[in-house]
């Protein structure tokens, strides 16, 4: 979802095994607040949800997460994991570009923190934020941190976060009679809206999870090692067949990335 869960993007991140929206509240509610001030804004009707309009929110929303990491000293902080990161992310962004053109013009960042309550997320238009807390809690190897952010570049690439808003307007005509930023801020804290969006979400984490393995793969990664990444969260679960809100269980993905890895040995 375009939420702080593991989903996810647009204007908010998936969080890739956490459990919480990864923006915080008053950030967002400080976001919305301002937006619904622009003169004519509150008559905003988005009719016509696109991309860009997706990008430009996500920015907003991932410049104050990095510019609050960057008082608080916990943006790219740890030298050794950053360029870790930086050395693996790359030729999945080229594999990336090759795979999904649009993505070639985005203005990538990859941004490391220690902080231990971020996992993995990335937002509309290719801005992405891990943490070393979660790569160390699970001891990755740099194949299966390799599948993490591989999941999050699938989850930007496939346009999750818009295909989620026009969801939501499906599902309740009556939110395209208010302005973008609502939406936006409906998709993460409007209960009712987010369980009726909670399959959907299922659905776009199992999609970013094959999307992802086999994005790696054709960027050199073993597959059979990427899947690892899955038995791992396996290992670390106390309800391993437990479905989240809106993450199916860990070992369904298990199974699935299982499955996946061997179609691409064929």
């Amino acid at each position: 979802m375009a939420t702080l869960r593991c989903s996810c993007y647009a204007a908010l991140p998936r969080a890739w095994g956490g459990a919480g929206r990864a923006v915080r509240a008053p950030l967002l509610a400080a976001w919305l607040a301002g937006l619904l001030a622009v003169p004519g804004a509150a008559s905003a009707v988005p009719l016509a949800l696109d991309q860009q309009q997706v990008m430009a929110g996500a920015a907003v929303l991932y410049n104050g997460r990095i510019a609050d990491l960057r008082t608080a000293q916990l943006l790219d902080n740890d030298a050794a994991f950053h360029a870790r990161v930086q050395r693996i992310v790359q030729p999945l962004l080229l594999q990336a570009a090759r795979d999904y053109p649009e993505s070639a013009a985005w203005q990538w960042e990859v941004h490391t923190t220690t902080d231990p309550e971020e996992h993995a997320y990335a937002f509309a238009g290719g801005k992405v934020l891990v943490s070393s807390a979660h790569a160390d809690a699970l001891n990755l190897s740099d194949g299966e941190l390799a599948m993490v952010l591989a999941h999050e570049i699938a989850h930007a690439v496939l346009r999750h976060n818009l295909l989620e808003y026009e969801e939501a307007i499906r599902l309740e005509p009556a939110w395209a009679e208010q302005p973008f930023a609502a939406l936006e801020h409906a998709v993460d804290h409007d209960g009712p809206l987010m369980a009726k969006l909670a399959p959907l979400g299922r659905q776009q984490e199992l999609e970013a999870d094959r999307a992802g393995l086999q994005l790696a793969a054709r960027a050199g990664w073993e597959p059979h090692v990427l899947a690892g990444y899955f038995r791992k969260l396996v290992q670390a679960s106390s309800a391993p067949n437990a479905s989240g809100f809106a993450h199916p269980s860990p070992a369904s993905r298990w199974r699935a990335a299982r499955a996946a890895a061997a179609q691409l040995h064929r």
